[in-house]
């Protein structure tokens, strides 16, 4: 299997240790184990339960208590609806391997995680990708994605909240989705890794609104702990059955520790959350206050996630603009043209307060020298 490069992953491999300030991250500001321990009221049980831990394979699905944690995400989930993987990565792998093949066809958002365009290519499935507009707030063109689609669509893919504008696709959307997926019998796989960010009111899971909806998603991003590399698949169960089948050529199962770790992040969600939304509703109001003050900078502005799609008004192409950003700096983005978008940076504000603000005030600087 051939397949392209993934574009993001490449960039922060090449720079990521290189930067002073890293405002690339998509991950809400990373916990340690002894703060969750302290959130979850575990540290005094946590060592008798790792030193009596036998280091098998464990249930190969997720253990019932993570799959019933996970479940109870969403409305009318059951551990029987949950499939613990490797990582939304991995989880996004696994469902592209069960369902698109030679001659399929999938129809993905873009801008989007790379994997939804890359991966059912290099299974040699046709990708349309319909494009979210600036102008449209970056939510879709329903009609267009209706235009897209063929006898032989499989798949619409998404990402929601968006992957890189923050964008969030509201019950409507996803009802209209679901309705267009419905006329040809495709599935909807979204991706809804940062689900548990929403700077308002939460939306629907997509598995809520529609029966062949497949939820992926996983502990980095809302649950700070990307680390753990735990994630999930939320569908119907024969889909689940049908994903352990290529799981079982890969991975087999998770680790039993970084369940268990997973276990208590869930169990102890309303308060991980209430810090994951403190941060990012807190350093959104920041990034605000910078892009309404700095004449060269503008974007639209974000209803969820950990990341803004910002223009900036810079007579270079998105690469050479943040290598130059980084070697000036010390501040590192993301570039639009990683993500398939040039004329914009993705910019991750989850991170620690004083580490955006100060690298908002360093980029500040070069603009205004530019």
């Amino acid at each position: 299997m051939k397949i392209e490069p993934f574009g993001v992953e490449q960039w922060m491999n090449a720079w990521e240790t290189k930067c002073a300030l890293n405002l690339a991250e998509t991950c809400v500001a990373s916990l340690t184990l002894a703060e969750l321990m302290q959130m979850a009221g575990t540290t005094q049980q946590m060592p008798g339960d790792l030193a009596q831990m036998k280091m098998t394979y464990g249930e190969i699905r997720g253990s019932t208590r993570l799959r019933g944690l996970v479940a109870g995400l969403f409305h009318g989930q059951r551990a029987e609806n949950v499939l613990i993987t490797h990582g939304t990565i991995g989880a996004n792998h696994m469902v592209y391997q069960t369902l698109v093949g030679a001659g399929d066809h999938v129809v993905a958002i873009t801008p989007t995680y790379q994997q939804h365009t890359a991966i059912p290519r290099s299974l040699g499935a046709e990708v349309t990708e319909v494009a979210l507009q600036e102008v449209d707030g970056w939510l879709p063109d329903w009609d267009a994605v209706a235009a897209a689609m063929t006898p032989a669509t499989k798949v619409i893919a998404l990402t929601n909240p968006n992957n890189p504008t923050g964008a969030l696709i509201d019950r409507a959307g996803l009802e209209r989705v679901a309705q267009i997926a419905r006329s040809v019998g495709a599935w909807v796989l979204c991706d809804e890794v940062y689900r548990g960010t929403e700077q308002g009111d939460p939306v629907p899971s997509i598995v809520e609104v529609y029966d062949k909806g497949i939820s992926t998603g996983s502990t980095s991003k809302a649950y700070s702990l990307a680390g753990l590399r735990l994630g999930w698949i939320v569908g119907p169960e024969a889909l689940l059955d049908d994903c352990e089948v290529h799981r079982d050529y890969t991975t087999i199962s998770v680790g039993m520790v970084d369940d268990y770790f997973a276990a208590m992040a869930l169990g102890a969600k309303d308060t991980v959350l209430e810090r994951s939304r403190e941060i990012t509703r807190g350093n959104l109001a920041v990034l605000r206050d910078w892009v309404a003050v700095q004449p060269k900078a503008s974007f639209v502005e974000p209803k969820a996630g950990t990341t803004a799609f910002v223009k900036l008004d810079v007579p270079m192409v998105s690469y050479d603009l943040c290598v130059s950003l980084l070697r000036d700096t010390g501040v590192m983005f993301t570039p639009g043209s990683a993500l398939g978008r040039e004329g914009y940076v993705r910019i991750g504000f989850a991170c620690q307060r004083d580490v955006l603000k100060e690298g908002l005030a360093r980029v500040g600087q070069w603009l205004d020298a530019a």
